[in-house]
């Protein structure tokens, strides 16, 4: 599993553009020197560009032509090797282009700052890399200044250091296949605007054992929740709950996934296996991906994807029956009266 440590991380170069809407025609401010940072103030604002950064999802940069087509991979690829000539000229060309991509009515205005930074360390090993950062939600703070005997209250607006609204770390690694990224969008959670990961940087998931575990999970999940729902595989919810349960034990149980493995250990019938090919091959078509049919299983992804996967029977809006464990526990039927019901068994009382 990929590992990172930011303890020796340095700031080497900093400098900051004010980036408008473009759709709205706000412009933008290109600065022509670098930033000026207090030595109190590094730690924080190292501290406001690294941590919201998610370790477990890496991507990379990719082109459906040639990746040297990229603009902000051959961009970063020239600060790269000409940060200490060059720095400025390309941070303004890669703001620009931030701009060029900025025409969707809910992106906001902010700050843009591009960072050349030192001593990463990937895996074991130490190497350069590029920050690009984008702050946009600014907060009231108060300000208490106290001057002979009495003081003074006001309030200024800025940046909570609590979390960035975008980020993208490019590190000087795998620069063949398109760099490895670590991107955040803490502004587009719900999928409102999607400049900042597809039309600024292009990137796509890079093709990691978290990649492979996430993806798997994911088409086993709508697997049975949407096709083995339909009536020709005659497959109940409590059904449906125990083989979602299952599937998630097994990526809890196994180090490593074997796809053979996993369907005959889950789907246990040859009609359902060839049916989950099916869906497997569509879902792989339409996503463009390509998966291993055997991998290192990732913990994180496992954790990550097990919140999604619901053992919940819901039964009008009565009861809530929640499925953790054995199915041969719970027992479905009719009585005379034609009401429909479960049957539980349990051994004791928590």
């Amino acid at each position: 599993m990929s590992a990172f440590d930011f303890t020796e991380i340095e700031f080497h170069k900093i400098i900051t553009h004010h980036i408008g809407n473009k759709l709205r025609d706000e412009g933008y401010l290109l600065s022509s020197d670098i930033s000026a940072i207090d030595g109190a103030t590094t730690e924080i604002l190292l501290k406001y560009f690294i941590l919201p950064l998610k370790q477990e999802e890496l991507f990379t940069f990719t082109h459906p032509v040639n990746i040297e087509m990229n603009e902000i991979y051959a961009l970063a690829s020239d600060l790269f090797a000409r940060h200490e000539l060059a720095f400025i000229e390309t941070s303004q060309s890669i703001a620009k282009l931030l701009y060029e991509n900025s025409q969707h009515p809910k992106i906001k205005e902010g700050e843009f700052n591009v960072v050349y930074f030192r001593n990463v360390c990937y895996n074991g090993t130490y190497t350069d890399a590029i920050g690009l950062f984008k702050s946009e939600t600014s907060v009231p703070f108060l300000k208490m200044n106290g001057k002979d005997s009495h003081y003074f209250i006001n309030h200024d607006y800025g940046f909570d250091v609590k979390g960035i609204d975008k980020g993208c770390l490019i590190l000087n690694a795998n620069q063949d296949n398109g760099y490895i990224v670590l991107i955040l969008d803490n502004a587009n959670k719900f999928g409102e605007t999607r400049y900042w990961k597809d039309a600024f940087l292009n990137v796509k998931p890079l093709s990691d054992d978290y990649f492979q575990t996430n993806e798997f999970l994911t088409i086993t999940k709508q697997f049975v929740s949407k096709e083995l729902l339909k009536d020709e595989y005659n497959i109940d919810k409590a059904d449906q709950i125990d083989l979602l349960n299952r599937s998630v034990d097994y990526f809890k149980s196994h180090d490593t996934f074997d796809r053979l493995d996993f369907e005959n250990t889950i789907f246990q019938n040859d009609e359902v296996i060839e049916s989950f090919r099916r869906f497997d091959d569509v879902y792989r078509e339409n996503k463009q991906i390509e998966l291993n049919n055997q991998f290192d299983i990732s913990a994180k992804a496992v954790k990550k994807q097990a919140r999604a996967f619901k053992s919940v029977l819901k039964l009008d809006k009565n009861f809530h029956i929640y499925i953790h464990g054995d199915r041969n526990m719970i027992e479905q039927g009719i009585d005379n009266d034609g009401r429909k019901f479960y049957k539980i068994y349990y051994q004791e009382e928590n």
